[in-house]
């Protein structure tokens, strides 16, 4: 208890400012100062068990994407009994962290919230920036601005989620007690969003639970910063445990842990797959039902109508599909265009991607950096040299991993919907087209809601609105987010909560109450404050 009493309104949360790292501005020249900070120097990157880094023998190089000689941190990789040790010290934390009130625990996501907006903002910038190649204006958005809204936002979310309340008759007194779960939570964190990786162990936390928190590999640089901002903001030990290792050790441990209360995942949709399975094979060793919450792949589109605007078409497939090498769940990968625009749309396009300069992202000039790793690179290139080989490319194509995993912004054009470019996921600076005989919109809306597994974005361009209309209807069940006249990518916490179904998760919406709502298991609570003394009721009476 924190020994005040009132009922507390926490400030109400607005979405982060942008800044803009122009040139001669202050946050460029702070941001350049803490990059070569970073790049300086070899940081020892440990796992951070019940208040302790944890150093061990194994060690794992991280590097810069965009220069893979280049050594930025070096992971020390947890075994089996540190896996064990940070699930027990979650399980240990629990029940005082539960009792805490959710004023206190929502004060130190407001005070992270408050310390990233401030002085930690160059620090996570700077690490999201070189570990992962993120450009800077990349970086701000995700690592400062969406992260920092993902703090405010929740506090003012789960506020509603205790607010909300039953009603009560004379002489009664309900309510509802939102408990954390019993247990511990797994959060399993990517490599392509920092503000993902903050708010997968925070957001169970904040509702009063603790957390095993295993992050990507080719994340573990800036996950470092972020446990260590959370520590600095008042984060207890042993509420969240940071575990480096690999993800098939700590799935076999945790994910079968009969404490396991929930896991909250971002990655990939087998591994999601094999996590449910998993636990549906394991079931009745748990102590409760583990709630499982993911967010997996995609294969996002965007459907152009004849009466389209062709230079915001063309603009939001350029951004849409190449910003941030197309490395995000919800990146633009497959297009549909009508015939008889196509041709001004291809020239657009194609004189868009041309002027897109492809680098490190220390250049501040580069518009694309580097994919994340020599796995990634293998994998889009792969890709590229199918669809040179079955299709046209019309610009980009170009791959070098000699120095950084360099893969140019990449436009394929395939004569079939049904190409293996236009249903499987690439996560790459890939984009397919298909143009479509221009009479025939009703029929390809058909075909974009069936061609991909998947249903986690998509976006319609169009001016008609009785065609908009028509598509918002039958791509109802296509994407959780769905944008009409604008690129699918960029939600914003707040103001378009994330997530999909289909193949793509669980749509337990990052950014909304409805993700908080999982990480709780209510109580319903009925004070009767004069019961009745005797058994009968008026009916039984005699008449």
């Amino acid at each position: 208890m924190s020994g005040a009493e009132g009922i507390f309104c926490p400030p109400t949360p607005i979405n982060e400012p942008v800044a803009s790292y122009a040139p001669g501005s202050p946050e460029r020249a702070s941001i350049q100062k803490r990059l070569a900070e970073l790049e300086s120097s070899v940081t020892p990157l440990k796992s951070f068990i019940a208040g302790k880094h944890i150093a061990t023998d194994s060690h794992v190089d991280v590097v810069m994407p965009c220069d893979h000689g280049h050594v930025l941190g070096q992971i020390h990789t947890a075994s089996d009994e540190h896996i064990t040790q940070a699930i027990d010290s979650a399980i240990s934390q629990r029940h005082d962290w539960a009792a805490m009130d959710w004023q206190d625990r929502s004060a130190i996501l407001l005070k992270a919230a408050d310390l990233l907006a401030g002085p930690w903002r160059d620090t996570i910038n700077a690490a999201t920036m070189l570990g992962q190649s993120k450009t800077v204006h990349q970086a701000e958005i995700d690592s400062a601005c969406e992260l920092i809204d993902f703090l405010r936002f929740n506090v003012e979310f789960a506020r509603r989620i205790y607010e909300e309340q039953p009603i009560s008759s004379p002489g009664i007194w309900n309510r509802v007690d939102h408990r954390g779960l019993e247990g511990f939570v797994l959060a399993i964190t990517p490599f392509n969003f920092t503000a993902i990786a903050g708010n997968l162990p925070t957001a169970p936390m904040l509702m009063g639970n603790t957390v095993l928190w295993k992050p990507a590999t080719t994340q573990a640089f800036s996950a470092h910063f972020l446990m260590e901002l959370f520590r600095e903001a008042g984060l207890p030990d042993g509420v969240i445990n940071l575990v480096h290792a690999p993800g098939s050790r700590v799935g076999e441990i945790a994910v079968k842990h009969p404490e396991l209360a929930g896991v909250h995942f971002t990655g990939s949709t087998p591994t999601f797959q094999q996590i449910w399975k998993t636990i549906g094979n394991s079931i009745e060793n748990y102590r409760s039902y583990p709630r499982i919450v993911g967010e997996t792949g995609g294969k996002d589109f965007i459907l152009a109508h004849s009466s389209a605007d062709v230079d915001a078409l063309a603009v939001a497939i350029a951004r849409g599909s190449f910003e941030y090498q197309g490395q995000k769940c919800s990146a633009s990968s497959r297009i549909y265009i009508p015939s008889d625009i196509w041709p001004a749309v291809k020239e657009r396009l194609l004189g868009i991607v041309a002027e897109l300069k492809m680098g490190d992202v220390r250049d501040f000039s580069s518009f694309l950096g580097a994919v994340i790793d020599q796995r990634a690179w293998d994998k889009i290139s792969g890709y590229i040299a199918h669809g040179r080989e079955t299709g046209q490319i019309l610009a980009g194509g170009g791959c070098d991993d000699s120095k950084g995993y360099f893969i140019e912004p990449t436009v394929v054009q395939v004569d079939d919907p049904n190409h293996k470019l236009m249903r499987e996921e690439i996560f790459g600076p890939v984009a397919t087209v298909w143009v479509y005989p221009s009479n025939q919109f009703e029929e390809v809306l058909q075909t974009v809601d069936t061609t991909s597994p998947y249903a986690l974005t998509g976006a319609v361009f169009a001016q008609d609105r009785n065609v908009i209309n028509q598509a918002m209807a039958a791509l109802r069940q296509s994407a959780g987010n769905f944008y009409i006249n604008d690129k699918p990518t960029g939600a914003v916490v707040g103001q378009q909560p994330f997530g999909g179904a289909r193949a793509s998760g669980t749509n337990d919406k990052a950014g909304s109450a409805l993700n908080l709502l999982r990480w709780v298991s209510p109580r319903s609570i009925k004070e009767t404050f004069n019961p009745p003394h005797h058994w009968s009721y008026p009916s039984l009476d005699k008449a």
